[in-house]
């Protein structure tokens, strides 16, 4: 998986950078597929942006719910939008590529003792299909991404440019931007369709835009306008799609505000079942029937 290093024995921020930039376009979703989702009518029979959104805050509850990282639920969303952009798909099926997306995504980066069976993630999340069908539908996905999973997620972006920032800073000011915050929005972001179509780099740096603009720590705007300024600069962003972007960010976060928008990991999402759901629960994945099988038609 790609790694934004900070710290001693880090690689410098230029190399990190450059390493990150040269993958980004290979792990964008094709843009022609997005506008297809985004004009579709939501007649029941074709993929739209309300449902790809539905299905991307399934996968953020799940992510709670197992106390997965942000990592994992950033690279889940990138995942399910880059097959949906390159296959045609119907509602019907859209639970079990959004789970096999997580799926993958969850090996691919929690460690090994906390990635749960595959069953357990089916019966977690109540979907009517079987470890054969998230198997087949595994490989499907893996196959039509040309097994490239390891993506450059706007979370490795934001990772790196708050970094970059705070480096620059003195110690008396470090405390004044708030990662876990600027974490909590980007996570609300993935979960509009808006952002489908948007560079990840591009995202995260709207996202420590609208941080600055929020800011009211005047003995150190300055300095915090400047180290963003020099990181604008080093990626070559102009500053009318900035400014576009983060009113986008900004839209965004007023539409999603809530408590657990600012602060998503203050409280684990817990379900409470009753024994008689739990026993339900426990015995439905052997009575489930098979999924029809999946046209691999593609746009």
């Amino acid at each position: 998986m790609l790694h934004t290093v900070t710290g001693p024995g880090a690689l410098p921020f230029a190399v990190q950078l450059k390493a990150l930039t040269d993958q980004e376009f290979r792990y964008q979703p094709k843009l022609s597929g997005l506008r297809i989702i985004e004009t579709a009518h939501d007649n029941g029979l074709r993929m739209t942006a309300r449902l790809r959104e539905y299905e991307v805050k399934d996968l953020l509850s799940l992510t709670r719910f197992f106390g997965f990282s942000a990592e994992t639920f950033s690279l889940a969303v990138n995942l399910l939008d880059r097959f949906l952009a390159v296959m045609k798909i119907q509602p019907k099926h859209l639970s079990c590529v959004g789970l096999s997306c997580f799926y993958i995504a969850v090996k691919t980066t929690e460690e090994e003792k906390n990635v749960p069976m595959a069953n357990e993630l089916i019966r977690i999340s109540q979907n009517r299909f079987t470890v054969s069908d998230m198997m087949r539908m595994e490989k499907i996905i893996l196959q039509k991404l040309y097994w490239k999973v390891k993506a450059p997620t706007a979370l490795h972006f934001l990772r790196l440019f708050y970094s970059r920032i705070q480096d620059t800073l003195e110690d008396d000011c470090k405390e004044i931007m708030n990662v876990e915050r600027l974490e909590a929005q980007l996570k609300a972001c993935h979960c509009s369709f808006t952002f489908s179509k948007v560079k990840p780099s591009l995202l995260a740096l709207s996202l420590l835009a609208l941080e600055l603009q929020e800011q009211h720590d005047h003995e150190h705007i300055d300095k915090l306008l400047n180290a963003f300024q020099s990181l604008q600069q080093q990626l070559t962003v102009r500053e009318g799609d900035l400014v576009i972007v983060t009113e986008l960010v900004m839209k965004c976060l007023i539409e999603y505000s809530t408590t657990r928008v600012c602060r998503p990991n203050s409280q684990r999402l817990r379900w409470i079942l009753s024994g008689r759901t739990q026993r339900t629960l426990k015995h439905s994945y052997y009575k489930i029937a098979h999924m029809p099988t999946i046209p691999e038609s593609a746009y």
